[in-house]
């Protein structure tokens, strides 16, 4: 639209300002506040040649990076020999090994981020409070959460009666302070004008997760204790694993309506898609493991070997149901992804490749066992190679986009994400406004 003559000096000395600051965000020298296209498309490949402390880079260290150690913590749960229908020797060796390498991982990236809080006064309350930076908080409790169930995997047999004790304590404690998180996280999303609907990814549905995630832990131990412990664990985990699932397919109802009114997602943002597979599958798991963990000589809903069986009979039945979305979910997400690999550029969103699939293998074994057939369990074992070989593609891939500036560099992280998008498109209509006028 023409601007109005009577658009006053001052006005046009803000407007200008407006363009000097833009052009400024997007890395422009004096000469190119004039905002040509080519300016704004070369400025990711311009900005890279900047040289920048390893301390100004990790200003750029946001909690998506917990996306790693949750999926090292996954595969270290999913080469369990007391999950793997198939073992052979070595194998709990290989997984003790991948829990104190996530241990370590652990250790350095909260170290890193630590230091950014620090270094950098202000971090800490934005990441907590912009998306998309803040969804990726829960990506630190999940961390969490696969810690306890390595705890029961690999410690519990060798560490004596007090590991059982702390996993129980730390097991409330989790449920208490993921609830909590669940609450605040999505009264922020509410409440977060920066969220639009056309952008929706799976995403959405992280804060959830690790309360969700309190059912997987709680069947994982509950086996362990005798029935007064077990059964709180098993009623809470119960709980957790249902509001998880539920809250789950109300954000899928917008996530489809999405896709159906807007398409598909950016393709930057279509590995996220596959977080849409982890709820229907960690629920499926979930339901086998509490029934086959309901303890004997509870005797509250009379005869415990008649209650067990109609519990597992059911449960089985149920977890085929759910699964049988995980699997949807799955090859939608595969699909979409597959189409435009060759434009895929690696952020750390890559990690939904593993750990909502670790839930869709983890759930087809349990089924499989449940069902005793061979031929659905040799499928949990192939998936589980195809995982383990995408955790190391995708590791290496993380490793060369730290190298090559993809990552750890200013404007391509979760905590800038919003800003250059609102940058870029302020600049679009800049320019147009230009254009218009001349």
């Amino acid at each position: 639209m023409k601007r109005s003559q009577s658009t006053s000096l001052g006005g046009r000395e803000e407007e200008e300002k407006r363009e000097y600051d833009v052009a400024s965000l997007r890395g422009c020298g004096d000469e190119e506040r004039g905002y040509d296209s080519a300016s704004i498309r070369g400025y990711d490949q311009e900005a890279k040649t900047q040289t920048l402390s390893i301390a100004d880079r990790l200003q750029h260290f946001t909690w998506a990076w917990y996306t790693c150690t949750m999926s090292t913590g996954g595969i270290a749960i999913l080469v369990s020999p007391r999950i793997q229908p198939h073992t052979f020797r070595g194998l709990e060796t290989i997984g003790k090994v991948l829990f104190i390498w996530d241990l370590f991982l652990i250790a350095v990236i909260t170290a890193l981020i630590t230091f950014r809080f620090i270094r950098y006064p202000g971090t800490f309350t934005n990441s907590i409070k912009r998306p998309p930076e803040t969804i990726f908080f829960s990506a630190f409790f999940l961390t969490l959460s696969n810690v306890l169930s390595c705890m029961i995997h690999y410690a519990a047999a060798s560490c004596g009666p007090w590991i059982l004790d702390a996993f129980r304590i730390c097991f409330w404690i989790y449920f208490v302070l993921t609830f909590c998180s669940a609450v605040g996280h999505y009264m922020i999303l509410f409440t977060n004008p920066e969220l639009k609907i056309e952008d929706m990814t799976p995403a959405w549905d992280f804060p959830i997760f690790p309360f969700m995630i309190s059912g997987t832990v709680a069947c994982t131990g509950a086996a362990e204790f005798a029935p007064a412990d077990a059964m709180p664990m098993i009623v809470a985990g119960l709980t957790a694993q249902g509001l998880g699932l539920l809250v789950s397919i109300f954000m899928y109802a917008c996530y489809i309506h999405r896709m159906v009114q807007y398409g598909l997602p950016s393709i930057a943002t279509r590995p996220a898609m596959f977080i849409a597979v982890g709820p229907p599958s960690f629920t499926s798991l979930v339901i086998i493991n509490m029934a086959n963990a309901y303890p004997s000589y509870y005797e509250y809903f009379g005869n415990d070997a008649a209650t067990m069986q109609i519990m597992r009979v059911g449960a089985t039945m149920v977890s085929v149901f759910v699964w049988s979305l995980s699997c949807w979910f799955f090859f939608i997400s595969l699909i979409s992804c597959t189409i435009h690999w060759r434009s895929m550029v690696f952020k750390l969103n890559w990690w939904s490749f593993i750990f909502p699939n670790v839930g869709f293998t983890l759930g087809t074994i349990y089924i499989g066992r449940s069902l005793n057939s061979e031929g659905i369990k040799w499928v949990g074992s192939m998936m589980t190679v195809l995982l383990v070989c995408t955790y190391i593609f995708v590791f290496v891939s993380m490793i060369r986009a730290v190298v090559n500036k993809a990552i750890l560099w200013p404007g391509q992280d979760e905590d800038t994400f919003a800003e250059e998008a609102h940058d870029k498109e302020e600049a679009r209509s800049l320019m147009q406004a230009r254009t218009n006028e001349a």
